[in-house]
């Protein structure tokens, strides 16, 4: 959750780059973005001035900051509500699984090898839908 420090970006102004000490943000014309002079990235402004965004980046999320006054911060918000599908999906597949456990108790062999089998299948399409939320 965002600090109640966070102050709006004046899209005119100069900044330190995020990613960079010693880089300089400067904005583009006509627009609202800014441009590091090292780095080459190139950072748009969102939320009604709040929030500055990455647009290039290798990283599965996109990195957004907020400014201080004084300095960047690193919005972590944007992580968990990217994150709160997979875990919910976790939750569910666990609770599938454990239902399985509760109705039939596994008294055989085959019965543990099925419930091993259920548990990699829902691994499996866990992972995919993990991998389908991360682009």
């Amino acid at each position: 959750m965002r600090s109640r420090k966070a102050r709006k970006i004046d899209t005119n102004a100069e900044y330190p780059c995020p990613c960079r000490r010693e880089g300089r943000l400067k904005p583009i014309t006509l627009t609202e973005a800014f441009g590091c002079d090292r780095c080459q990235q190139i950072f748009v402004v969102r939320d009604e001035g709040e929030l500055l965004e990455q647009l290039s980046t290798h990283y599965p999320h996109k990195r957004v900051w907020y400014w201080t006054g004084q300095q960047w911060r690193l919005d972590r918000s944007v992580i968990r509500s990217q994150y709160l599908p997979v875990a919910m999906m976790l939750f569910g597949v666990a609770m599938f699984v454990l239902l399985l456990a509760v109705l039939q108790p596994p008294t055989s062999l085959g019965m543990v090898l099925r419930l091993i089998t259920v548990a990699a299948v829902a691994l499996l399409f866990l992972s995919v839908f993990w991998l389908a939320c991360r682009r």
